[in-house]
This record gives structure tokens, sequence and C-alpha cells, in this order.
């Protein structure tokens, strides 16, 4: 269906609609967006006006002339306002500050022990956050949104963590609430595999509209993102693989109910736990990148088993979903080359030809900054939806 006829299909697009439109980042005429919409000239006219008044769209040169005066083109003003981004793992925080495209324009990374508490952690992120705003060289220009990942369980809906394991004191802890004492904007709170997911999407698969990124490290988990949509579920517990129950392997620890967690089998502690019945020393995920990354063959086969154990869970994710892309992430997913050959020896074998026709199974590419793209571009999506624009050049106007 095309714009034109989705728009003819219901009430007439508001400004916030038109808007979308313009976020692909090229510039247009107001003739185009007629064109696009099916609405009358008058409509689309006034519905511009709108957004130049609000600042989110900018004049952007003129068009090609086909006889006459050269028509005006506006495009998607990225720099209408600011977005704070926050990566919180176990022991690191990273503090980015973003246009409302997702470009980072400045950030910090500083030690920080998740376990240290919230009110301890939120106060590093509120101090760095407002040494970076103060430094950006755009102080005109308003902060309209924060985002924060963290390595745990969160309720979307309310950005509360919810029993984090690695997290003592953050349970159910109102992070929006406790940020916005500072700074009285929106605030969203995900876990950190989901921002992964957006920041890898936009870094290095940017068509790709169906992708799942998994992050192997202590823990195991998977942000899920399928027509362009990242999934969160009913409470944002979506993509919590380190609790699918798989085959039993030798050496692997059994739940209380007789199961077994992918992360007791396939984690960087399960790996190292492993190496040490074997009389190789591994307390860590970082133990056993090392031992890995020197070629110690217990260590390797070990990893490779893992994949393996990984790739039970997702040829069943592979089979139910068809993403086009799995990215393999986290401490243990960048060590190598190990741990994605069993993976894909798995998946390859047991999903169905059709799903796995085009399907790519890569190790991250997007670096150390994808977590806190991630969350900027959580927020951007947000602050910029078709209510919000409206509702924001509502207040403008």
């Amino acid at each position: 269906m095309s714009d034109g006829e989705r728009y003819g299909n219901g009430a007439a697009p508001g400004a916030g609609d038109i808007f979308q439109l313009l976020l692909d980042g090229h510039a247009r005429t107001k003739a185009d967006l007629v064109h696009l919409t099916g609405l009358a000239r008058s409509t689309v006219s006034s519905r511009v006006d709108a957004l130049l008044a609000s600042g989110l769209i900018v004049p952007a040169g003129e068009a090609a002339s086909t006889g006459g005066r050269p028509p005006a083109r506006v495009a998607f003003n990225a720099r209408a306002g600011l977005v704070l981004a926050a990566d919180l793992g176990a022991s690191h925080a990273t503090v980015a500050v973003s246009d409302l495209a997702g470009r980072i324009l400045d950030s910090t990374t500083r030690p920080m022990d998740i376990s240290a508490g919230p009110e301890a952690v939120l106060d590093h992120v509120v101090g760095q956050g407002g040494e970076l705003l103060a430094g950006s060289r755009m102080p005109q220009i308003p902060l309209i949104g924060i985002g924060i990942g963290v390595p745990g369980p969160v309720e979307h809906s309310t950005g509360r963590p919810y029993n984090p394991p690695i997290m003592p004191g953050w349970d159910r802890f109102d992070v929006p609430g406790y940020v916005q004492r500072t700074f009285d904007v929106p605030v969203l709170v995900d876990n950190d595999v989901n921002i992964l997911a957006l920041g890898e999407q936009a870094t290095s698969f940017p068509d790709a509209t169906d992708l799942v990124f998994v992050k192997v490290a202590t823990g195991i988990g998977a942000g899920i993102i399928t027509g362009g949509t990242l999934q969160r579920g009913a409470q944002g517990s979506a993509g919590d693989m380190g609790h699918v129950r798989v085959p039993h392997s030798p050496g692997s620890v059994r739940t209380s109910d007789g199961g077994l967690d992918l992360e007791d089998v396939a984690s960087g502690t399960a790996i190292a736990a492993t190496l040490r019945t074997q009389g190789v020393a591994a307390e860590s995920s970082s133990d056993v990148v090392d031992l890995v990354r020197v070629g110690n063959i217990a260590a390797i086969e070990a990893t490779r088993q893992a994949g393996r154990d990984v790739g039970e869970v997702l040829a069943t994710v592979v089979n139910l979903l068809n993403p086009s892309v799995i990215v393999l992430g986290g401490s243990v997913g960048r060590a190598g080359e190990h741990l994605l050959a069993g993976v894909r020896e798995v998946v390859y074998r047991r999903s169905i030809p059709l799903a796995t026709q085009h399907l790519a199974i890569v190790q991250t590419q997007a670096g150390d900054r994808a977590a806190v793209l991630g969350a900027a571009i959580m927020v951007a999506r947000h602050v910029l939806s078709p209510s919000n624009v409206d509702a924001y050049v509502a207040i403008e106007r």
C-alpha cells in the first residue's frame, strides 16, 4: 500500500505523520509531500508551516524548476534537540549526548560498579550528563529525552528494573522518577540487549527489518527486531534466552526443577565452570576469552560447544521468526570464530531451509558505542513519534 492510499483510507494525517516522511533525511518539496500523502496542497502547506515554526524541519534550498519559481524544499532538523544516553554495565557507565538522528556528539566512559545501588549510579549518570551537555557547544538546543540501558530485566512501561540478578538494590526502583528530579524530560529505560539490538541495526544493518542480537557474556539474552520494530513483549521480558530450557550436556548444572537453563550451559560463567572440571584455571567470562585468544584447546572446544547449545535455542527462534540477520555479541560473543562456528553448525542444520536461505549469522560489528547509540535511538523514536510530534507542534504554536 502506498503512502497516499494509506492516508486516504483514514483520517487526514497531522503534522506528526507528515514529519515521518522526512525522517529519512531526504529534502522534499510541499508538492512531493502532496504526492506522497494524497492530501490537499493547503493541508500539507499548513502542516509543513507548523513543523517549520517548531524547528523540527528547516528550509533545505530549492528544487530544480520545471518552469517559474523553483519550489522550496524542507528537511528534518536533527539538531532541533539533544538526547542524553547511558549504557550501564556491571562495572562501567558510558554516557553520551546525541542529536535527534542518533549521531553521537560526545561521550565518556568511567568505571562504575552497578552493585553500588541506583542512587549512586544514577547520580553519576546525571552528573556526567550535565557536564557533557554543558560542553556540547550547543547550549541553546534543548534536551528532549534520556535513554538508559541496564544489565537486567526491565518493565519497559514503567522503566523499573525487575528482580535484576546482578543489580542489588535496583528491584522496582523508579529510575525515571529519580532522574527526572534533575532533568524534566521523558526518561526511557530498557535492558542492555534491546538497546544493543537497536544500535547494531542502525550501525551495521540499516536495511535489515528482521534482526536478532544475542549477547553471550555472564548471562545470555536476545534483542529481537521484527518488521523494523523492537519487540519487548507484554511486560518487557521478550528475548530472555538465558532461561530457556535446553537438552542436558555433560558437566552442566541442573536447576531446582530438574531442567537446564541455557545460561547454565553456555554463558561465560558456565564455560569457565566446565574448564575447571578439566583442570583449567578459569573463573569468569574474561578468563575464557583470554584462554581462547591464546589458543587453549580445552577453552576453544568448550566455547564451540557453548555455541552449539546457543544454536539449539536459536534454531527454534529462526523457525518461528525467520530473521535475516543474527548478531552475536557480548564478551564471549566477541572472543573469535569459535562460538560463531558452533551456532552456525546447529542453526543451519536444524532450521528449515527456507528460513536459512538468506540468513546471515555474524559477530557484532557496531563496537563499544552500540549500546549508547541504541539508547539514543530508542528515545528519538519515542519523542519523534507522530502523536508526540503533534503535541510538540501544538505547544510551539
